[in-house]
C-alpha cells in the first residue's frame, strides 16, 4: 500500500462508488486512486456478479435515461439491468384538479422514461464492477478524519488504518453524504433550506399492475410518487411510494395500523392501480434543501448530497449527482493528460463552471414545484391544470419537459 495517492475520495456510497468507477475509466492508468469507506462494504465475488433476489422492502432509487447513458459509458450497465423496472411512461396529475398530463418514453423512440433499482441491488453491482476494473485501491473500513492544505494537494489522516494512518492526495473529493463531517471539519459551511415536511417512503402492493408507468401526483399537502417496482416477497404489482407530508402527519402515518394507512393513501392517490392491498415497513425523515457555500477549493472538490441534498420530487437527486461525476471525470481526464496536477484549482473551477447551470436548474426545478403545487390560490391552481393540460397539446413543450426531467437537456 502506498502512503500517497493522486486522487482520494472520502465516502464509499453510491456516489462515491460511482466516481471511483468513473476515474478509473477516463483517467489515465499511471494516476493513483483510494477509496475510503467507513461502513463495510461487500467482498469481491470469484464470478464478479452478486446473486440477489428483491426483496419487497427493499429501499429504491430512480434513475433517468440520461443516468444509463452514464453508467454505460462506465461498463456497468449491463451488470445493474438484470433487476431494473423500467419507467415506459410517466403520469402526473394534480388531486382535485382537471390538469394532468401521459408522458411516454415510445413517443420519443426512448427504451425508457428511467429505471428504478432496489439500493441494495445498485451498491452491491457497482463495488463489484470497480473490484473487476481493478483501477481503484479500496480501504475499508477507514475513514478520513483529518485534511489540510498540503503543497497543492491535501495532507489527509485515516482512522481505522494503522502504520498508513497519515499521507497525502493531490485531490481530495468529499463524497460522504448530507451530513458530511469531512465538509464540516474543513470548514465548508452549508445553506440549509428546511421545508417543514417529511418524506414518508414504503413498498406498496397493488390489485392492479403498474404496467411500467411512475406516477407523480400533488396534493395539498406536498407530492405523492408510486414508482414501478419488480416483483417480490408474492407480490406481483409492487410499487415504491414517495410521499410529502407534513411532520405530525407524517409520524401518525408511519405508526398507525397498515388498514388505516392504506385507507388513506387510496383516498389520496385514487384508483389508477386498483385496490392497494399491502404496505411494508415504513420511514419517514425531515427534508431540506441542503448546499455546500463551496464545492471547490485547490486540491478539493465536494459531491453528491455533501454538495446539495434535493427534495425528492421527481427524484433528482441522485441524478444531478451521477451528471456532477461525469462532468468531473471529462475535466479531470482533460486536465491530467493536459499535464495539470489533480487538484489545480483553475481546472476544478472549469468542472464547475460547466457543471453549476445544470445544478441551479435541477435545485430550482425540485425546490420551486412542490410549493407551486401546494398553493391554494384558485387563479394559480387554473394556471397549473392548463400548464399540465397544455403539455399533451404542444409537442414541443411536452418534449422539451420530457428531456429535462430525463436529465437530457444538459447536453449529456
Amino acid at each position: 500500500m502506498s502512503d500517497d495517492f493522486d486522487i482520494v475520495i472520502a465516502g464509499g456510497g453510491m456516489v462515491g462508488v460511482s466516481l471511483a468507477l468513473q476515474l478509473g475509466a477516463v483517467l489515465p492508468a499511471a494516476t493513483t486512486i483510494l477509496l475510503v469507506e467507513g461502513v463495510p462494504i461487500p467482498a469481491a465475488l470469484d464470478g464478479g456478479v452478486p446473486d440477489y433476489h428483491p426483496a419487497f422492502d427493499a429501499r429504491s432509487t430512480a434513475l433517468s435515461y440520461s443516468s444509463r447513458q452514464i453508467y454505460e459509458a462506465m461498463g456497468v450497465w449491463e451488470d445493474l439491468r438484470q433487476w431494473l423496472c423500467a419507467i415506459e411512461s410517466i403520469h402526473v396529475s394534480s388531486r382535485g384538479r382537471f390538469g394532468s398530463t401521459l408522458l411516454q418514453a415510445s413517443d420519443y423512440h426512448w427504451p425508457a422514461l428511467g429505471y428504478v433499482v432496489e439500493n441494495a441491488w445498485l451498491g452491491n453491482a457497482l463495488i463489484q464492477q470497480l473490484y473487476r476494473q481493478g483501477r481503484v485501491e479500496v480501504r475499508c473500513p477507514a475513514k478520513v478524519v483529518g485534511a489540510r492544505p498540503e503543497g497543492k494537494g491535501v495532507a489527509l489522516q485515516l482512522e481505522g488504518e494503522g502504520p498508513h494512518s497519515r499521507f497525502s492526495a493531490g485531490l481530495l473529493l468529499v463524497a460522504d453524504g448530507a451530513h458530511s463531517r469531512l465538509r464540516d471539519q474543513l470548514g465548508i459551511a452549508v445553506n440549509e433550506k428546511p421545508y417543514r415536511q417529511h418524506a414518508l417512503v414504503a413498498n406498496i402492493a397493488s390489485a392492479e399492475s403498474h404496467g411500467g408507468c411512475a406516477y407523480e401526483r400533488f396534493t395539498d399537502t406536498g407530492p405523492l410518487a408510486l414508482l414501478p417496482l419488480l416483483k417480490a416477497g408474492g407480490s406481483e404489482n409492487r410499487s415504491a411510494l414517495v410521499w410529502t407530508l407534513p411532520a405530525v402527519q407524517a409520524r401518525h402515518l408511519r405508526d398507525c395500523s397498515k388498514t388505516e394507512f392504506l385507507n388513506v393513501l387510496q383516498e389520496r392517490f385514487g384508483y389508477r392501480l386498483g385496490r392497494l392491498i399491502k404496505v411494508g415497513e415504513r420511514h419517514e425523515y425531515p427534508l431540506s434543501l441542503v448546499q455546500s457555500s463551496e464545492q471547490v477549493r485547490q486540491g478539493i472538490v465536494v459531491m453528491g448530497n455533501a454538495a446539495h441534498a434535493l427534495h425528492p420530487v421527481a427524484g433528482q437527486g441522485f441524478n444531478l449527482a451521477l451528471r456532477d461525476v461525469a462532468e468531473l471525470g471529462r475535466v479531470l481526464g482533460q486536465g491530467i493528460v493536459a499535464g495539470q496536477a489533480p487538484g489545480d484549482l483553475k481546472m476544478l473551477q472549469r468542472y464547475q463552471r460547466r457543471q453549476q447551470p445544470d445544478q441551479d436548474r435541477t435545485i430550482q426545478f425540485s425546490d420551486r414545484i412542490p410549493a407551486l403545487f401546494m398553493h391554494g390560490d384558485p387563479m394559480l391552481g387554473l394556471g397549473r391544470d392548463l400548464a399540465l393540460a397544455g403539455l399533451d397539446i404542444m409537442p414541443s413543450l411536452k418534449r422539451e419537459f420530457v428531456r429535462y426531467a430525463a436529465g437530457m437537456g444538459n447536453g449529456t
